[in-house]
């Protein structure tokens, strides 16, 4: 039933186009004249209703929607390029800062390690002068002078007690207790006593001064994604002499790669030591 009707239809249609062929041209044209002209007219209905009922091809993103997401990434960007400049230059700040500790520590170091080494002279010849108590002590016991031997042990004792550190004493305590007479300076670790203080200031420079370097290298990279960013900012501002939409569009995905590439980038980069945000309010 159906095919029936379209071809009454169609019948229809082609005796509506003879009878306007046949008004257009007279009485006088012929039949295939009128064929001619019956089939043309068809096949320019049958274009014209293929194009109405043909769906126009929409672009995959609008203008409009295109504009607004530059104009939200635009500001996103340059929010990051601010923020990375300004934990740029905590970074530099904490490198002058631990540069300047690392200078003091070592000026302080070398103080104290020439203090230990004149601590050291001097405990030198404060055994220096036990031993030549020692000597005339064995004079004395030489002697049965047993006054003498009272009075060289009660410099002894002074000597001992007054001029001589806890780490020298026993030391000292240590060189009596050998078999073969020696020197306390020679016993394991008790030099290296003197200038322990001054090692741990030594150390403690060393640390200040690779926290500078590596607070240095933090602000440079740091100054490396603000590059990255102004180029997002670069392409993100030149979407608009491009006039195709799919042009458009590919700069700005180029843009919005290198904005992800640059935040994952910058995230993995170490904060400022002892950063807290709550601080500067």
């Amino acid at each position: 039933m159906a095919n029936e009707e379209v071809k009454k239809e169609e019948v229809k249609k082609e005796e509506v186009k003879k009878e306007e062929v046949k008004k257009e041209k007279g009485n006088d044209v012929t039949k295939d004249e009128i064929k001619e002209a019956v089939r043309e007219a068809m096949k320019e209905a049958a274009k014209e209703e293929t194009a109405e009922e043909t769906p126009k091809k929409k672009s995959f993103i609008s203008e409009a929607r295109l504009e607004m997401l530059i104009a939200i990434f635009l500001g996103l960007t340059a929010v990051l390029t601010a923020w990375a400049t300004w934990i740029g230059s905590l970074h530099g700040g904490n490198q002058a800062t631990n540069y300047t500790k690392s200078n003091n520590a070592a000026s302080e170091a070398n103080s104290m390690y020439n203090q230990a080494f004149q601590s050291m002279v001097q405990d030198m010849l404060t055994w220096n002068t036990i031993q030549e108590y020692k000597f005339d002590m064995a004079l004395a016991q030489t002697r049965n002078d047993t006054v003498e031997v009272e009075l060289i042990n009660e410099k002894l004792e002074k000597i001992l007690t007054d001029n001589c550190t806890p780490e020298f004493l026993e030391a000292i305590n240590w060189s009596f207790s050998q078999e073969e007479e020696t020197s306390p300076f020679l016993k394991e670790g008790f030099v290296e006593t003197y200038y322990a203080d001054a090692d741990a200031k030594y150390a403690e420079a060393e640390a200040l001064l690779k926290e500078g370097m590596q607070d240095n290298k933090n602000g440079d990279t740091y100054n490396l994604v603000t590059v990255i960013y102004s180029l997002v900012l670069f392409l993100l501002g030149i979407i608009g002499i491009f006039k195709n939409i799919p042009n458009r569009f590919v700069i700005f995905v180029i843009a919005v790669i290198l904005l992800i590439a640059a935040v994952i980038f910058m995230v993995r980069i170490p904060m400022p030591t002892d950063f807290s945000l709550g601080s500067f309010f």
